[in-house]
């Protein structure tokens, strides 16, 4: 195994923990950006193109008769391979998370019609689903099974939130493990069912799975109900008869203790696991090698690259599978530094050096394992992310928009781990997150004393609620250190004291008063 450094152009943070990877033809795509799509790219997907070991997206388009795919953030991602011997596939999309922090129930089918030299065209289709349909989830999977001339989908795992009418103020977006049901559906008709194995008790997110055949071996993850990481490997067995599907599961021994782990594939039955974490502050160094052969499964140490000092002492990494037994982890920079997007990127390839000269190196996608909240045991959605991204000079497409990085929000010049008040706490050795909004670093508000200045909400005692309250709201916010000072220095705003208008005296109608005797003829004239 080889570690190999990639620069990768700064400036950017469209790519966050959650977002995915598509390999159409060799060439790899990313969705799943920071935010809604902006008019430089309303799809919301890039074209990934690595040249000189630089990183660089150029904007990719839809067909006319394709659905909406909004960015969602880990999504369950398998491919689905057409009939014959052709190459061509298809991406199945399931579930994830829009930039609104709303958790998607719908299934995509997303294919490439057409590839230039310039632009690149997907066609996105939503598939209706009926009877027991999975609820919305993010961090689960989704793998194909094949038996007996005939093919299903397996869904599982995942996290959700809670239900509604357990939801207050204060925990309305905490998450919880989703019941380990085993949903199958037929691709075909949309059809899904539902089946509750004895041998699942508790329900697992951020987990690895790996599927041949009519058989998927599910490995480690995250328990969030009881904060564990146990060391699990449960097979699925599928049998597709002429009736009903029937589906069994055995517990296998030989585990892992495993969460957000990277897998690549090197051979037709090999695969390669890197990455992940063994506990909420701990990385997992360790790689193995998982042989799938004679409907059984072997999980072998083996041995580890020589990892840089700065992967080694970083808190956090992230990563995913670029296929042909690559992989691309990246390390935060924000570690050491105050500019949040500076992040590190290596290639680490698991195959020997002859098979990388036999293929050219491509970055490949995979799922939603690409990288997993930090400290997963509590539910750090929608905290800053990890970023590589290019310049607007990236975008080499005629007749496009270029990409305004301004468009995106910028934290670049956010300090995170400074010493916002005398009685900050925050350090980034021990600091653990405090809101559910918060993945790897503090949530933070602008005060608006003076010049301004950046302090943590959890020192300034704020609640979840009021911290929302404020972000959406277009007031200034004054820390407390200066909210009295403010206060003081406050001019009384001047009383305007509105004039009265004299009231207009009501005045008798005239009204004509004969004195003496009047003809009727008189009078007749003289109203005419």
């Amino acid at each position: 195994m080889s570690l190999q450094m990639v620069s990768a152009v700064s400036n950017s943070s469209l790519l966050q923990p959650g977002s995915s990877l598509l390999n159409f033809d060799g060439h790899v795509f990313f969705f799943g950006q920071k935010g809604w799509p902006k008019r430089s790219c309303p799809t919301g997907v890039f074209f990934l193109d690595m040249k000189q070991n630089e990183l660089k997206m150029k904007p990719a388009a839809f067909s006319r008769d394709s659905c909406y795919l909004p960015p969602l953030r880990y999504p369950a991602i398998c491919t689905l391979r057409g009939n014959g011997e052709s190459d061509k596939h298809q991406y199945i999309i399931h579930g994830g998370k829009t930039p609104n922090n709303d958790l998607s129930d719908k299934v995509y089918i997303m294919s490439m019609v057409n590839k230039t030299t310039k632009k690149t065209t997907f066609q996105c289709i939503e598939k209706d689903l009926d009877g027991d349909v999975p609820e919305a989830r993010y961090a689960h999977t989704i793998n194909v099974v094949h038996s007996r001339g005939k093919s299903m989908i397996v869904i599982f795992g995942g996290r959700s939130y809670v239900p509604l009418e357990q939801r207050n103020t204060e925990k309305w977006n905490s998450v919880v493990d989703c019941f380990p049901s085993v949903f199958l559906v037929d691709f075909e008709f949309g059809c899904c069912m539902s089946y509750i194995l004895p041998e699942l008790q508790d329900g697992l997110s951020f987990h690895v799975s790996v599927a041949r055949n009519d058989t998927i071996y599910i490995l480690g993850g995250h328990s969030l109900q009881n904060n564990t990481r146990p060391p699990s490997l449960y097979k699925l067995k599928v049998d597709l008869p002429l009736g009903s599907p029937a589906v069994t599961c055995s517990i296998l021994p030989g585990g892992i203790s495993v969460s957000s782990g990277i897998v690549t594939q090197t051979s037709d039955t090999e695969f390669v696991l890197v990455g992940g974490y063994e506990s909420d502050n701990q990385k997992r160094m360790l790689c193995n090698t998982i042989v799938l052969e004679d409907n059984k499964i072997e999980i072998v140490e083996r041995a580890s690259p020589d990892w840089t000092p700065d992967i080694k002492h970083c808190r956090i990494w992230f990563g995913c599978d670029m296929g042909k037994g690559s992989v691309l982890l990246g390390i935060p920079g924000a570690n050491k530094q105050l500019i949040s997007d500076a992040n590190y990127f290596y290639i680490l390839r698991c195959n020997t050096a002859e098979e990388d000269e036999e293929e050219e190196l491509t970055a490949q996608a995979c799922s939603q394992a690409s990288t997993e909240d930090q400290g997963d045991s509590t539910p750090f959605e929608d905290s800053e992310e990890f970023s590589f991204s290019a310049e607007a000079s990236s975008f080499d497409v005629d007749d496009m928009d270029t990409y305004n990085e301004d468009d995106e929000d910028d934290e670049s010049e956010t300090g995170y781990w400074i010493i916002c008040c005398a009685s900050c706490n925050i350090d980034i050795n021990t600091w653990v997150p405090f809101y559910s909004t918060e993945l790897n670093k503090p949530a933070m508000i602008l005060c608006s004393s003076g010049t301004g200045h950046w302090v943590h909400a959890q020192c300034m005692d704020l609640s979840e609620s009021m911290l929302l309250r404020l972000s959406e709201a277009n007031v200034k916010y004054f820390c407390n250190e200066h909210v009295d000072l403010n206060k003081g220095l406050q001019t009384p705003k001047k009383v305007v004291h509105l004039k009265k208008q004299p009231m207009k005296r009501l005045h008798k109608k005239k009204t004509m008063k004969l004195t003496t005797p009047v003809k009727k003829s008189f009078l007749r004239r003289l109203f005419e």
